[in-house]
């Protein structure tokens, strides 16, 4: 006879993690966490979050004294760089991610409509498949998206089927529709996109490069979920938001009643301290520090998403508030809330912030200086798991001469 003997134990195998970041104050405003917490990650994903992990680490980081976010999330950019002279679709005034990305702690950006349906596949095999980047995309109601041609009196490359189509056979990649760029004055181009918007289920994005559509029209006909971008301009093709004795027009605070977002859209032109300061101070706080990055904007007053954010902390809003629109927020206006966020089982996409202390000066588009105390700068940045960006080498072994 044979006897089978079980034998129980209290033991329990220790995990062990790829990476293992220590004593970090994180932020994740999606889990209401501001506190001291470690962070173990292994296979690309976040496995716990805790007040102190013991377990062994392939690597264990200390990030004491630093803040630990999810992965930025820049809702405005043009990414769909190409060889093309003078455009943006395919064209080198769009720039590539990973050159700017990882540096300011994002891990993921949103194309603001560089692509329509008709280039979007071109888009996506070109620069979407080959970036380490996260890129998603909003598409343009243009077939061709920002290709230079102009539109102003034809609208056969407008088609609502095909655009919803193409959100429906890219939903990973695609989260809405985009308008900008019209300078005539027929609501076809501008109603289309809400109907392909809300054919697909998906927000609008409304840059406001439309200047013979009124303010208050463009956000009149705006769903709550739609998002505005370049909200805080002042430039003579379109009204600002703030009077010129300094108050928010109440329609503006009407269409944020109503749950239209917010984007800042910082760009070389999109910026102004003007409207921001006042705005901010009457309660009109952006969504989402969409950084307008292209050719032209990345070394002008914009700099990078991180001195967006500073800039609002020099202008009011808290440490907390501005992770928590660059990450969360930001998830939630283009419908991906599996991002910007440290759940457990999340994908580790983390930025590892250090908050500087000092005399710092922030530029708006024209040219206009705000002093400020302190700055956000990326020290880590880890896109899957995997450290993309080390600005002073804490993940690395020191160095001993032998």
């Amino acid at each position: 006879m044979v006897v089978a003997l079980v034998f129980t134990t209290n033991i329990t195998l220790a995990q062990q993690y790829d990476l293992l970041l220590k004593g970090g104050h994180v932020i994740d405003a999606k889990n209401n966490i501001s506190a001291i917490k470690d962070i173990a990650i292994k296979d690309g994903k976040i496995i716990l979050v805790s007040d102190n992990i013991s377990s062994t680490s392939k690597k264990t980081i200390d990030v004491t004294g630093l803040y630990v976010a999810p992965g930025l999330i820049d809702i405005h950019t043009h990414v769909f760089v190409g060889s093309k002279a003078n455009t943006f679709a395919d064209g080198v005034n769009s720039v590539s991610p990973d050159d700017f990305s990882f540096k300011a702690g994002i891990t993921t950006v949103v194309d603001a409509g560089t692509s329509g349906w008709h280039n979007f596949t071109q888009f996506k095999t070109q620069v979407i498949d080959v970036s380490q980047t996260r890129i998603l995309a909003f598409l343009n109601i243009v077939s061709d998206g920002m290709d230079g041609k102009p539109i102003k009196d034809d609208f056969s490359n407008i088609n609502i089927d095909s655009v919803a189509s193409a959100i429906q056979q890219h939903k990973d990649i695609l989260v809405g529709v985009k308008i900008g760029h019209y300078e005539g004055a027929d609501w076809t181009p501008f109603n289309s996109a809400l109907q392909a918007a809300t054919k697909s289920n998906t927000p609008l994005f409304v840059e406001c490069h439309l200047p013979k559509y009124t303010l208050e029209e463009q956000l009149s006909k705006m769903r709550s979920g739609d998002i505005i971008t370049h909200s805080f301009e002042e430039i003579t093709e379109r009204m600002p938001i703030v009077d010129s004795m300094g108050k928010l027009r109440p329609f503006v605070a009407d269409a944020q009643s109503k749950g239209v977002l917010f984007d800042v859209g910082h760009g070389g032109a999109g910026f102004w301290f003007n409207q921001a300061v006042p705005a901010f101070k009457q309660g009109l706080i952006p969504n989402t520090f969409g950084s307008d990055l292209h050719r032209f904007s990345m070394n002008a007053g914009m700099k990078n998403m991180l001195n967006i954010m500073s800039k609002f902390m020099a202008i009011g809003m808290k440490l907390d508030e501005v992770i928590a629109h660059a990450t969360w927020n930001a998830a939630k206006a283009i419908k991906r809330e599996d991002l910007g966020n440290l759940s457990e089982g999340a994908v580790a996409d983390i930025a590892i912030l250090s908050l500087q202390k000092g005399k710092f000066g922030f530029i708006d588009a024209a040219g206009n200086k705000l002093a400020g105390k302190q700055k956000l700068e990326a020290e880590l940045t880890i896109r899957a798991g995997k450290i993309v960006w080390d600005l002073n080498g804490i993940s690395a072994k020191a160095w001993k001469k032998e």
